[in-house]
């Protein structure tokens, strides 16, 4: 049985999640709150978030919709 390594946008994703459910954030936040609990950790992240197309200003909920993480080779 081979074991899949998630993809680390799919760690991001269920992390923002969480903090929705918890209400440190609303899904109509922008993506840059997010930024703000990353803190030195943020640069890797927006760049992660920048490479799929994501605007800081995109909400929240469009991260966590996002089903599967593919990268063009």
């Amino acid at each position: 049985m081979e074991q899949q390594v998630a993809h680390p946008m799919v760690k991001l994703q269920r992390q923002v999640r969480s903090l929705v459910d918890s209400k440190l954030l609303k899904p109509t936040d922008s993506i840059w709150k997010i930024a703000l609990l990353y803190g030195d950790d943020w640069s890797y992240w927006k760049k992660e978030l920048e490479d799929f197309e994501f605007s800081m200003q995109d909400p929240v909920i469009d991260l966590i919709e996002v089903e599967t993480w593919e990268e063009d080779n």
